[in-house]
């Protein structure tokens, strides 16, 4: 735009600053173009709004102009779309600086490699003497400051790794793009009749396509962790004994009593105080659903308060919370390893200098055959060129990272680095049953006088077992006992004391009882039962069905629902097992030569799904269960069940693939470079192929069903 005066020029920028910045929301349910037409139509038409833009692929609209955040929302509620807005300050700092760096040099690299590629056709085409050294001339202005520039990242890893007397493959890299300027200048300066500007640019441009193709797939995981701490609140409603008071959430500490508003996301991780409250927590677990919660059920940070107004205690604040923790354990997983890469770190270690020696030994073998130092030079360049370990340095990370990020997008949330390997070798599968394969649902709790209830609410909210929780939903109505001395012991229950007097919630057999289900025992009286009832979690039936290995329950429960539900889902059954039976079953079959993979959520599976080959636990498992387990499952939902299998078992698959076509292309192409039948512009361009192949190879990952 041409402006009339610089004081025009400056108007653009004024009202760009008045307006302040624009303001981003996730849209979880946009799936079409009709989608994008319907929303930028729609907030076009709200008062102050001046560009709204709809990001199809990140589910993410920007809105600019000076308007109420509250009028979007609405009115995108109005359209028909879930909306949540997201934290600008979080996602500028998140933003991906290094991939568009990788970008641009990637661009200059091209554009150059293009042009040098035309020079370099009019000599081949038959340009000679001083027209031949014009182009030449030409191309290395062009080539030198261009190679210096888009080869950074790789000049940079190599003599980081120099400085320390190691080798890596940026190493060989490097030599070879240097050589093959440097070599090129020597020929122009000198008249020479060949030079390899264009191989140069060639190699940079190719392998800087490799370079920012393995960083998009990294990437892919990263983002999902970007959009997880996006979602996190920056200022908290703190409830003082003067009122409400808003502070920054890094300055919440744990215990903080913090009031929740209607619609707003929950600051830090804490324990509902208010009765009852309804959320939202599709873009934590993927559950649609809103969740209906009871006073002393846990909430987590970057839920949606869908009800009323509500307070929370907070028990995970800053870098504890389970929104934080979960980014860190995707970029943990990202950067994972496992043998395979140390497989390829160690080739890799051995390679590089096999490389440089194979090289000197063209040299010098050409030297002493031909007597022609340049023409040996050049062979020894391909060779170096052709040799460069990408795309065995590639093989490992760029399925590990698909994978990662395959799986987090069906709701899985890969925790160890070695987790996807194990689980690929898995023939034989634990299930616990209450609140792995089972939900439970409490009933004849009107058999319980009004002080037994107290009781046992006060009892069931110190615990994280899935009966305990569904005991508390079941007394919405019932103020707690006031308890001291309260204990969860792993297997059998928990206990206390009221009034002095000992009482206790759990396994009827702990409790001294003739029944083996759940009941209460209040002092020396008798103990009482409490009838529950189980249902099937949702998915069970359809992931068993998929799995195609061997199943079986091992549960503390009793008998009777143990055996039910074995005969529903035609398993085998261990019931009344404590903490260590399931230990020693599983030591059993690893005796017996299985791998064994451990489903289980509670305390008493927690020793479990730490010894055993492979672990996964639901992600209402109890605390310390999820921290046992290789993988989190973050939905209720267990259909996918036997996608984590089938990805595990993917990316042992596409490794080795990858290092077979690695293998493969070195079998062939060394040969051909040392023979001297590779130039440096042809041995740039087979390495590249190579790399290429393995990442497309990688991206098969997509596919896996």
């Amino acid at each position: 735009m041409i402006s009339a005066c610089p004081a025009c020029s400056a108007v653009p920028l004024a009202e760009e600053v008045a307006a302040g910045p624009g303001v981003q929301y996730s849209l979880p349910t946009i799936h079409c173009a009709a989608c994008i037409g319907k929303i930028e139509r729609g907030l076009s038409q709200v008062s102050g709004v001046r560009s709204v833009r709809v990001n199809l692929s990140l589910k993410r609209l920007t809105v600019e102009g000076s308007v109420d955040p509250s009028l979007i929302e609405k009115e995108l509620a109005n359209l028909g779309f879930e909306a949540y807005p997201l934290d600008l300050q979080a996602l500028t700092a998140a933003r991906d600086d290094i991939g568009r760096t990788l970008l641009v040099r990637l661009a200059v690299a091209g554009f150059a490699m293009m042009n040098v590629m035309l020079l370099s056709v009019a000599v081949w085409s038959g340009a000679s003497d001083a027209t031949r050294d014009l182009f030449h001339l030409i191309s290395a202005m062009i080539a030198l400051p261009v190679v210096a520039y888009s080869g950074q990242p790789f000049f940079q890893n190599a003599w980081s790794a120099l400085r320390v007397k190691r080798l890596n493959m940026d190493v060989p890299i490097s030599l070879a793009i240097l050589l093959a300027a440097g070599m090129s200048l020597f020929e122009t300066l000198n008249g020479g009749v060949h030079a390899y500007f264009d191989a140069a640019l060639s190699l940079t441009f190719f392998l800087l396509i490799g370079r920012y193709m393995d960083h998009q797939t990294r990437s892919a995981a990263r983002s999902a962790a970007k959009e997880l701490t996006a979602l996190e609140v920056q200022t908290a409603e703190r409830i003082t004994p003067s009122g409400t008071q808003t502070v920054s959430t890094m300055s919440l500490n744990i215990g903080d009593a913090i009031l929740v508003p209607s619609g707003a996301r929950v600051p830090v991780d804490g324990v509902l105080t208010s009765p009852k409250a309804l959320m939202d927590r599709a873009l934590l677990t993927g559950e649609s659903a809103a969740v209906s919660v009871q006073s002393g059920d846990a909430l987590q940070a970057g839920e949606i308060n869908l009800s009323g107004p509500f307070k929370i205690r907070a028990t995970a604040v800053g870098e504890d919370t389970s929104l934080r923790r979960m980014a860190s354990l995707i970029e943990t997983a990202e950067n994972g390893r496992n043998s395979y890469t140390a497989l390829a770190d160690r080739a890799a270690q051995i390679y590089a200098p096999a490389v440089h020696l194979l090289s000197f030994i063209a040299f010098l073998g050409w030297a002493f055959a031909t007597g022609d130092i340049r023409h040996a030079l050049n062979i020894a360049i391909a060779v170096l060129i052709i040799t460069c370990p990408c795309a065995l340095g590639l093989a490992v990370p760029a399925v590990s990272t698909a994978a990662v990020s395959r799986l987090f997008s069906a709701g899985f949330l890969v925790k160890h680095t070695t987790a996807l390997e194990r689980l690929a070798e898995v023939d034989h599968i634990v299930f616990d049953k209450t609140g792995t394969l089972t939900t439970p649902a409490l009933v004849g709790l009107d058999g319980l006088s009004d002080a037994k209830k107290s009781i046992a609410k006060a009892l069931a909210q110190s615990s994280h077992h899935p009966l305990s929780k569904a005991l508390t939903v079941g007394l919405p109505d019932v103020l707690p006992a006031s308890l001291v001395d309260i204990e969860e012991i792993a297997g059998q229950g928990v206990e206390g004391k009221f009034d002095g007097q000992p009482v206790r919630l759990g396994r009827g057999e702990w409790l001294g009882a003739d029944f083996t289900g759940l009941g209460i025992k209040v002092g020396t009286a008798h103990a009482v039962q409490i009838e529950a009832q189980d249902h099937v979690r949702e998915g069970v039936e359809d992931a068993l069905e998929g799995l195609n290995l061997p199943c079986e329950i091992i549960t503390g429960d009793a008998k009777k629902p143990a055996t039910q539900l074995a005969e529903q889902l035609s398993l085998p059954v261990t019931y009344q097992a404590r903490p260590e039976d399931k230990l020693m079953r599983l030591n059993a079959l690893a005796d017996q030569g299985h791998n064994v993979l451990m489903v289980g959520d509670g305390l008493n599976d927690t020793a479990a799904l730490a010894s055993a080959h492979a672990s996964i636990a639901p992600s209402s498992a109890l605390e310390a269960s999820r921290n046992a387990a290789d993988v989190v499952a973050l939905r209720e939902t267990f259909a996918d069940l036997p996608l984590v299998l089938a990805v595990a078992k993917a990316t042992r698959k596409l490794s080795t693939q990858n290092f077979a076509i690695a293998a493969v292309y070195n079998m062939i192409a060394v040969p051909i470079a040392l023979a001297g039948f590779a130039t440096p512009l042809a041995a740039a361009l087979a390495m590249s192929v190579s790399s290429i192949t393995v990442l497309l190879n990688s991206q098969r990952m997509r596919f896996v069903r």
